[in-house]
């Protein structure tokens, strides 16, 4: 998925002064500085999230309720589902640089096992099996998503990479939007309603996997030669670099203090009462104002700095975790905590990227974001893994207010350890 074809590889400064000069509205201004790679790229996490967060929505639940583990339990399995990735991005990012044009491939790899994970699912009933086939669904989010990123990354200009990462996440979250109404839909409307999520999960992903392979360019750069080929030293010397150690470092801590959605899904279903049969509908809050948020907070962090929009986004999210620890039972808070909780990822995910691709040559671009995202993964393993054993010991208002003085003191020490500004590379 990486270097585009001739399209997207069009000189980049000539797109852009194209969409400054003779477009008026926001879509063809969006579509002039955006290379067709990107949107490719989005249409493919479109429908991939629309299965992976169709299985989401529902596990959390299905876990707790239908097989009744402690939060203890789900903290382990939920930190396997958003952590175990960190074991193989580096590999995945690493195969990607080395294979010149590949990057497509390894990333379709990645799709595939996330893909052939989900009838697996109909097969297991108990934490040892679960676990296992969500570690393997992990593994193949982790081979794809440091190529996906470094295409889209090698694909823009340094001056319009927040708002081509914006425009993807954008895309990507409005598969999130769709995949918990349509798992909600299949519950209301099916007698063995997790199976049926699970099955239709699969075939939906299939999809996906076929929009990449037929839509997405391939990449036609040469492979490297021996004497210049990426290797794995080369890309741990990266943290080598000041600016990308800061990054990865800052990711690290902050991840450390980040409680898994499933968590805050719980938490507000706790202090709600809401019934089960609503649980898979409270992801839509995140995902639409994620879906909101993302191409703006992308042009505003391109235009008033990357790591200002990234902090702001953890601020954000501490807010979310003061509402939840507030007395406040009213109608709205639902809406305040889940609208928070999207902006917190418009303002950091795809900035994050952007921000990391500043201090990252193209050679090895895939396995220097990748190094930020196995650190953040890692970092939010370990926290799922906290957050269950506290709230097992100690009740979940106890394991909130820990998580949140943490994140306090992890965003303080990010701001004064903020890397410089961007050198910009010239236009190619």
């Amino acid at each position: 998925m990486y270097v585009a074809d001739s399209r997207a590889n069009a000189d980049p400064s000539a797109v852009s002064t194209r969409g400054g000069a003779g477009t008026t509205g926001t879509t063809a201004r969006v579509s002039a500085t955006i290379a067709p790679t990107v949107f490719a790229l989005g249409a493919v996490s479109l429908i991939t999230d629309v299965s992976s967060e169709m299985v989401t929505a529902v596990l959390p639940l299905y876990l707790v309720t239908g097989l009744g583990l402690s939060p203890l339990g789900f903290g382990l399995l939920d930190g396997i589902y958003n952590g175990f990735s960190a074991l193989v991005r580096l590999a995945g990012g690493h195969l990607a640089d080395r294979g010149g044009g590949r990057h497509k491939w390894i990333a379709g790899l990645g799709y595939g096992v996330s893909a052939l994970c989900k009838p697996l699912l109909l097969l297991a009933h108990t934490l040892t099996p679960i676990g296992l086939i969500l570690a393997a669904d992990r593994t193949g989010k982790g081979l794809r998503t440091a190529p996906r990123d470094a295409l889209i990354s090698l694909s823009s200009t340094p001056e319009n990479r927040g708002r081509a990462f914006g425009v993807h996440r954008a895309m990507d979250t409005a598969g999130a939007l769709l995949g918990p109404l349509v798992a909600f839909l299949i519950l209301r409307a099916t007698v063995d309603g997790y199976d049926a999520v699970f099955t239709v999960s699969f075939c939906v992903a299939v999809v996906g996997v076929l929009v990449l392979v037929l839509f997405v360019p391939g990449g036609h750069a040469p492979a490297p030669t021996s004497s210049n080929r990426p290797t794995l030293r080369a890309a741990f010397a990266l943290l080598g670099r000041r600016d990308l150690r800061r990054v990865t470092v800052c990711a690290l801590l902050l991840g450390l203090a980040t409680v898994s959605d499933s968590f805050v899904y719980l938490l507000l279903q706790r202090r709600l009462g809401v019934p089960d049969r609503w649980f898979a509908l409270l992801p839509l809050g995140t995902a639409a104002a994620f879906l909101l948020l993302a191409v703006p907070l992308g042009r505003l962090a391109d235009r008033v700095g990357r790591w200002r929009v990234f902090l702001g986004g953890h601020g954000a999210l501490l807010t979310a975790y003061a509402l939840l620890l507030t007395s406040w039972h009213g109608a709205a808070l639902p809406y305040a905590v889940l609208l928070l909780h999207g902006a917190f990822y418009a303002a950091t995910d795809g900035v994050l990227m952007a921000v990391a691709s500043d201090s990252v040559p193209e050679q090895l671009r895939s396995s220097g974001l990748a190094l930020v995202q196995t650190g953040q993964a890692a970092a939010r393993f370990v926290c799922s893994l906290g957050f269950g054993a506290a709230w097992t010991l100690w009740g979940d208002r106890t394991a909130l207010t820990a998580s949140a003085v943490a994140l306090a003191v992890c965003a303080v020490f990010a701001f004064t350890l903020r890397p410089g500004r961007p050198v910009l590379e010239p236009a190619s």
